[in-house]
């Protein structure tokens, strides 16, 4: 993604997080990154376009760091005295700091995504549920080997509670981002690892 593209969609997120979809026009995020409103046309198709690419592409980013993290941990040489859950809970402690790191870091797409899923069209509504549901398998994945406990319904549930935790930064981050990231991670793996 160019640079201009990429500062189009923040600036974008930012806006309709603050005003609502429908409170932005095309010409506010053309004066708000310095262009007029039908310049913007020339990277994206419109306003609903716009909105798409912010949650597509931040599916695509959580989706791809998520499977990049999950190839590190598997690369690690294992230490062959530790317990084989060790691994996997290092798997999953990485996958919830990274996640929290991504809601402190972008409270306004997490805005965008929790109130304006319904402006978005039916395809591209499809095209962001499926990185998501993506998403939330590699979680599944790394959960269900230390929590045999749990059904693949039980795990996509516990993962998404675990989501609402996380995603909740742009209404309860106010006690400072480190304060803020050690509360989130500490809680959702409390969650998710309730006996460990």
């Amino acid at each position: 993604m160019t640079p201009r593209r990429q500062q189009i969609l923040s600036t974008a997120a930012d806006l309709f997080a603050d005003r609502g979809f429908h409170g932005v026009s095309m010409g506010d995020i053309g004066a708000a990154v310095g262009v007029s409103g039908p310049a913007l046309y020339k990277h994206f198709a419109g306003k609903e376009d716009i909105l798409g690419q912010c949650l597509l592409h931040a599916s695509d980013q959580l989706l791809a760091g998520a499977r990049e993290l999950l190839s590190d941990v598997g690369q690690l040489e294992p230490d062959p005295a530790a317990p084989p859950a060790e691994a996997a809970e290092a798997a999953l402690e990485a996958l919830i700091a990274r996640h929290a790191d991504f809601a402190l870091d972008n409270p306004a797409l997490i805005v965008v995504q929790e109130r304006e899923w319904g402006a978005l069209g039916a395809d591209t509504r499809a095209q962001v549920r499926k990185r998501q549901l993506a998403y939330i398998e590699v979680w599944c994945d790394a959960l269900r080997p230390l929590r045999p406990d749990l059904s693949a319904e039980q795990a996509r549930a516990a993962v998404q509670a675990a989501f609402g935790l996380l995603n909740s930064t742009p209404h309860s981050a106010r006690i400072g981002r480190d304060a803020m990231r050690t509360l989130l991670t500490t809680m959702a793996r409390a969650a998710l690892l309730p006996d460990r």
